[in-house]
């Protein structure tokens, strides 16, 4: 199988890269060049931001399956399409659990979970007008960047298209530092701002997803999944869980004035994750992971 990784320099994109390498698929990176590809792998260095420099560095070339990792709008998601066209017969797209975001709760209880029919990508609205090229204005709407990537591509891409919504991810390498942010100031007895009444949120482990991702490319189906580990946790719960590792109990505060920490939610993040289960793919529990990521983060 012949692989196309747009991105996945670091983090959980890394580990795809060797999932797909190590069990023997011809993997073929996409990057700027910013960090070097793993061993075994073929690295094409171009923006993929820049239409021109991506048909220059394709040409020739075809694959079995595409994996976007660094997709964050539709102006990405239409290159992607053009330039594909004729090139694969199937796209992943690394999308988030943050399309769900300002959507309420569907299901009617606070804690119900979030199903892929709750943002249909084949009628959510798309708006290339909008500054999606200015940093500021793509980083103060990512979710809908990824809602109306993930729309122009199921529309528009001559294509299979599979929008995969990961969960929070946790790694001890999480280059992020939200979980950073929750170990250093328990460990420290700093206090921890969070809402009055925290929402449940779905988690996934770093591995997990990228055996995910690497397990989605050879699938055979389309649409939105869900990925997420069994389990939920809120803010509270995920600080409880530090103090257990470290040692030392939490000290949660709420109303401070202060931005709130960065898993801590007014709204339900928990993702049904029925899709993945009825297509072949069982994910691990919350509980498995959690402690080895806690330890790894304080390492």
């Amino acid at each position: 199988m012949d692989v196309c990784v747009i991105g996945g320099s670091r983090y959980f994109g890394r580990r795809l890269i060797e999932e797909l390498r190590d069990t023997g698929a011809a993997v073929t990176v996409i990057n700027r060049g910013s960090a070097p590809a793993p061993q075994g792998v073929t690295h094409l260095r171009a923006d993929r931001d820049d239409e021109a420099a991506l048909r220059t560095v394709l040409a020739g070339r075809s694959f079995d399956v595409v994996i976007d990792q660094v997709c964050y709008s539709p102006l990405q998601a239409a290159i992607a399409a053009r330039v594909f066209a004729g090139r694969t017969r199937r796209y992943v797209l690394t999308s988030t659990v943050e399309v769900y975001a300002e959507l309420g709760r569907p299901g009617g209880g606070p804690g119900a979970a979030l199903p892929e029919q709750a943002v249909d990508p084949s009628t959510w609205p798309v708006d290339l007008t909008l500054p999606w090229t200015e940093p500021r204005f793509l980083e103060g709407h990512y979710g809908e960047g990824k809602r109306q990537a993930e729309a122009l591509l199921t529309r528009e891409a001559p294509f299979d298209v599979v929008t995969v919504r990961t969960a929070h991810v946790l790694g001890g390498a999480d280059f992020t530092g939200r979980l950073a942010h929750y170990v250093e100031r328990i460990e420290n007895g700093l206090p921890v701002s969070v809402h009055a009444a925290p929402r449940p949120a779905s988690f996934i482990h770093a591995p997990e997803i990228a055996r995910f991702l690497a397990w989605a490319a050879t699938a055979d189906f389309a649409g939105p999944v869900n990925a997420a580990s069994h389990g939920t946790l809120d803010a509270r719960q995920l600080c409880e869980a530090i103090g257990r590792a470290v040692g030392t109990e939490p000290t949660l505060v709420t109303g401070t004035g202060e931005p709130v920490s960065p898993f801590s939610f007014e709204r339900s993040y928990a993702m049904d994750t029925g899709r993945a289960a009825r297509l072949g793919f069982r994910f691990s529990s919350v509980g498995e992971w959690l402690p080895l990521v806690l330890k790894e983060a304080r390492a």
